[in-house]
């Protein structure tokens, strides 16, 4: 999800423009400023990845908005929007690197082209980035690719939290502070996963998931590191979970049958006191057989399977909120908050509140 401000000293302008954008996919508004001046002071606590800017504004004028973008902010891609069909306007923008030019009043097919061509201009730049530096750390990464195909190939889900841990870890330390990176750089690793699996004959389609959303349009500098890493935990515990199944049913353990029923149910009441015999009256079937059935084709047994899906919930509550260790206890179906932190560092290496300093951002 890319973020976008609006400069625009016109009040009707910038609201019709937010709206616009608003309706448009993988982008939202993060703000909307009268001038470059304000712009600017807004930059100085949020992060943002798009800027529209008008060309003529008091105080700051939006040449010299993308100059001190350029300079501050070498990340954020630039759309110029202005009154005046002036040629030398289009080119001091494009010479600023703007990616388009749109005349106002805008056809809204133009500015959704040129939205597009931003986020394709900014993913494209990211990505090259990513693969450059997976190039380069060729000789550091093997042993972690070698136990990500292990683990893949095994089987061993037990093993998948503390991998993507350590897999985190390792890519954070390449990006050097420019977390924004790590979304694309999580991409990438899982593409390498995906040819090296290709060598085993497993071949798998992976379809990208969506960013997290933190519940605002806005992300302060200080959360930036927060939130790209939680992304990038998300993408690879993801891509984990699909090469994993994948594997399964390479090696014929996974079958779309009452085993997902019983799945689907786990995810929807994970919080709730149940027992195996209200699991096998939901899929009618006696408790032995469904409990030998589900261990068969998913590799681990019932129990195992909620504990796993409780662990991942109280990892995204422990990131995303403000929630105490107890309170968190409660919510995922653990009254004793002890025998909760017991379980957790169990499953992430970590206890709940050790987790949240290493991961939870500055």
């Amino acid at each position: 999800m890319n973020r976008l401000i609006i400069v625009d000293d016109e009040d009707l302008i910038r609201e019709s423009l937010a709206i616009q954008v608003s309706e448009m996919e993988g982008v939202t508004v993060s703000g909307t400023l009268p001038n470059g001046k304000k712009a600017l002071d807004w930059l100085k606590d949020h992060y943002a990845d798009i800027c529209m800017t008008d060309v003529r504004m008091p105080l700051v004028d939006g040449l010299q908005l993308m100059k001190e973008i350029n300079q501050l902010y070498p990340w954020m891609i630039c759309i110029v929007i202005s009154s005046y069909d002036d040629f030398q306007y289009a080119k001091k923008s494009i010479e600023l690197g703007a990616v388009d030019y749109v005349l106002k009043p805008m056809d809204s097919s133009l500015l959704q082209e040129a939205v597009r061509k931003a986020s394709a201009r900014i993913r494209s730049s990211r990505r090259n980035e990513a693969n450059q530096l997976l190039l380069h750390k060729l000789p550091v990464y093997k042993p972690m690719l070698d136990s990500w195909l292990e683990m893949v190939l095994s089987v061993y889900l037990h093993g998948q939290p503390l991998i993507i841990v350590d897999t985190l870890a390792m890519l954070e330390s390449w990006v050097e502070g420019s977390y924004e990176i790590l979304n694309e750089l999580s991409m990438a690793w899982t593409s390498l996963v995906i040819e090296e699996l290709k060598k085993q004959d497993i071949h798998v389609k992976y379809e990208e998931g969506e960013d997290v959303e933190l519940g605002e349009h806005s992300l302060k500098h200080s959360d930036v590191r927060q939130y790209f890493r939680l992304c990038a935990v998300r993408r690879l515990e993801q891509a984990a979970n699909i090469l994993m199944d994948r594997a399964r049913k390479a090696k014929n353990l996974q079958k779309e049958s009452v085993v997902d029923q019983v799945k689907r149910y786990i995810e929807e009441h994970y919080a709730e006191n149940w027992g195996l015999q209200e699991l096998a009256d939901h899929v009618a079937m006696s408790r032995s057989y469904l409990a030998k059935l589900f261990k068969e084709q998913a590799g681990m047994t019932i129990w195992t399977y909620c504990v796993n899906v409780r662990m991942r919930k109280a990892r995204d509550l422990l990131l995303t909120s403000s929630l105490k260790s107890y309170e968190i206890a409660l919510q995922v179906g653990y009254e004793n908050s002890i025998h909760f932190s017991r379980i957790f560092k169990q499953y992430h290496g970590l206890n709940p509140m050790e987790y949240k300093d290493r991961f939870g951002g500055e």
